[in-house]
C-alpha cells in the first residue's frame, strides 16, 4: 500500500512539473511585472492614440504629432500599410517612455507578429476568445472589442483586464456609467464616439480609459500634410483627460 501511495505521489509530482515547465516555456512569454506595468500605464495616462492612415508615409508623421501633443500610449493598426515596421521603429525610439501597442488583431498569428515587432499590448476589433486566451497565457494585456454588456463580461471572463467598447453606443458617457455601475468589475475602454471634448466625460462616468481615433487624426489634415493640427488636437484632448486624474484599478 505504501509503495502504491509513493508511486501516485511521484506521478502527480511529475505532472505538476510538466505543466509548470510547459507554462514557463511558452513562446513570447512576458513577465507578470510587465503585465502589471502595462495596466498601470493605462490607469495613469487613460488615453490612447489610435492611428489608421491610408499610406505608409503619413503614418509616422501623424503618430509623431500625437506624441508631440502629449500622448504616452499609442496604437498602430494593421490596416495601415507597413504597420509593424512603424510600430517597431517607435518602440525602439520611445521604449520606456511611450507605450506602443497594435490593433485590428484578428487571430493569434496577428498577435504573434505584433509582439515580435515590439507591441506591448494587443487590441482586437471584436471579442475573440482565442486571442484573449493566447495573450492571458503569456502575460500580455489584450483589450478586445465589445458591443454589449454581455460581450464585455465575456471578455472579462476569458481574461481581458480591459474591455474596448466598439463601435460607439447610443448614450455615450451615460451608457458607460450605467454599465460600469451595474458591473463594477469591468474596466471599459470606449473608442468610437470619443472626441476631443467628451473624452473627460467618459472617464468621469466610469470609463477606465479612452481611445482617440478620427477626431484626433483628422484625415483632411493628414492628406494635406498639416500635422500641426494633429499635435494641437492631441494637446487639447490630453488636457481634458489629465483634469480627471488617474484611474483606480480594479485588480
Amino acid at each position: 500500500m505504501n509503495s502504491l501511495r509513493l508511486a501516485a505521489k511521484r506521478t502527480i509530482g511529475t505532472r505538476c512539473m510538466s505543466t509548470a515547465t510547459a507554462s514557463s516555456s511558452l513562446d513570447r512569454m512576458q513577465t507578470a511585472e510587465n503585465f502589471q506595468a502595462v495596466l498601470d500605464k493605462f490607469a495613469q495616462i487613460r488615453a490612447c492614440a489610435v492611428l489608421r492612415t491610408p499610406t505608409s508615409e503619413a503614418c509616422p508623421k501623424a503618430m509623431q504629432a500625437a506624441i508631440d501633443g502629449g500622448f504616452k500610449i499609442v496604437e498602430f493598426t494593421l490596416t495601415t500599410p507597413d504597420c509593424l515596421q512603424h510600430l517597431s521603429d517607435f518602440r525602439s525610439k520611445y521604449d520606456g517612455d511611450v507605450m506602443v501597442g497594435c490593433g485590428t488583431i484578428l487571430n493569434t498569428d496577428d498577435a504573434e507578429a505584433a509582439v515580435d515587432a515590439g507591441s506591448e499590448f494587443i487590441i482586437t476589433p471584436v471579442m475573440l476568445p482565442d486571442v484573449i486566451e493566447w495573450c492571458k497565457e503569456r502575460n500580455i494585456v489584450c483589450v478586445p472589442g465589445c458591443q454589449t454588456p454581455t460581450e464585455l463580461v465575456s471578455a472579462y471572463r476569458h481574461g481581458a483586464p480591459l474591455q474596448k467598447l466598439f463601435p460607439g453606443v447610443t448614450g455615450g458617457p451615460m451608457w458607460v456609467k450605467a454599465v460600469s455601475s451595474a458591473l463594477p468589475f469591468l474596466s471599459i475602454n470606449p473608442t468610437s464616439g470619443v472626441d476631443l471634448d467628451n473624452a473627460g466625460d467618459y472617464l468621469r462616468m466610469g470609463a477606465a480609459s479612452v481611445g482617440l481615433v478620427a477626431p484626433l487624426f483628422d484625415q483632411d489634415a493628414i492628406a494635406r500634410g498639416d500635422f500641426d493640427v494633429i499635435a494641437k488636437n492631441a494637446e487639447k484632448v490630453m488636457n481634458n483627460v489629465s483634469e480627471v486624474g488617474p484611474y483606480v484599478r480594479k485588480a
